[in-house]
């Protein structure tokens, strides 16, 4: 049996001796969250992604929440206490990050970035994040998530 092949991801859990899962699927190029979420099986309200903005100040920031929800960019610039928040263009994803689109993990990027998990997070025992790359799935529990990323809670949600 072949050896898995760990991420940054994997590996700062392991280090930090944080208990997690990981789901790996057949995927190529990049697809949402909420279809990474129906193909692994996992429930898409526990599904996260991670979304990196670019602050007025030039900082950059992580924002991790539902895989069907959209950032409210003026409510994740206040958690920041920025001025305004803009999307990483996608072409710079890996220049920023060392991630790809689609396999960004809030674990193991080149530099840990100020983060916000949405406060939803905090009403499951776990919750399913990129395993920082495309076909990779980790499962974690998001206080530990937090502490490692050094992240606060907040609604950062668009309110439907």
């Amino acid at each position: 049996m072949a050896k898995e092949v760990k991420t940054n991801a994997m590996r700062m859990l392991d280090r930090a001796k944080i208990s997690y899962g990981v789901i790996n699927y057949d995927c190529v190029d990049f697809i949402d969250g909420v279809h990474v979420a129906e193909k692994t099986g996992a429930p898409v309200e526990q599904s996260f992604k991670t979304l990196v903005m670019r602050g007025k100040s030039g900082q950059y920031y992580v924002c991790v929440l539902p895989v069907a929800a959209e950032v409210d960019l003026k409510k994740a610039a206040r958690m920041m206490e920025e001025k305004s928040l803009e999307m990483l263009h996608v072409k710079d994803i890996n220049k920023v990050t060392g991630y790809v689109r689609g396999g960004c993990s809030p674990l193991g990027m080149k530099k840990l970035f100020p983060t916000v998990i949405h406060e939803s997070a905090r009403e499951y025992d776990r919750i399913y994040i990129s395993g920082g790359r495309i076909g990779t799935t980790i499962v974690v529990a998001p206080e530990p998530l937090a502490e490692l990323t050094g992240a606060k809670f907040a609604d950062i949600t668009v309110v439907a």
